[in-house]
């Protein structure tokens, strides 16, 4: 899978697809994968997406991204930890091997933080569109326009 985003030993990007992280909530995907980072972005981006454009289709085209970098995202993530586990140098051959085993692999457990935190999620959405997006003319710090406008008058 990782061989299209390598050319002559240097990374390179290419586009591929990943029908888990596309499918599935693509945070619970790279929460699956240990990449904390990338599940906390595709936790709020989406959230936040929606809710200041008040429109829900924002989720998909975050769900698209998720599916068409998914794989390059977790390239770099795999070949970040093996890098810093070969740099250790002082490590023996049977050493690496396991501490490649405990930084690789899935989080089964993090799926049932993941469901939680998408609780969570799904409540906040459904207060924010109750709630229809944020009125840009009486955000803090700015006067209402109609204020603004009586007061000119």
């Amino acid at each position: 899978m990782f061989k299209k985003f390598s050319s002559n030993g240097q990374p390179k990007f290419a586009l591929s697809w990943n029908w888990p992280a596309f499918l599935y909530i693509s945070f619970l995907w790279f929460l699956y994968r240990k990449m904390y980072l990338h599940a906390f972005v595709y936790a709020v981006g989406p959230m936040v997406s929606t809710y200041l454009t008040g429109d829900f289709s924002a989720g998909i085209v975050w769900s698209v991204m998720a599916g068409a970098t998914a794989n390059y995202l977790y390239f770099w993530h795999c070949r970040e930890h093996i890098g810093e586990i070969k740099k250790a140098g002082r490590m023996n051959v049977a050493a690496q091997e396991t501490a490649l085993k405990e930084s690789g692999g899935v989080q089964p457990y993090v799926i049932w933080v993941g469901v939680f935190f998408y609780i969570i999620f799904l409540a906040t959405l459904t207060k924010m569109v109750q709630e229809g997006p944020p009125d840009v003319e009486q955000s803090p710090g700015r006067p209402a326009r109609q204020a603004v406008l009586q007061s000119q008058a």
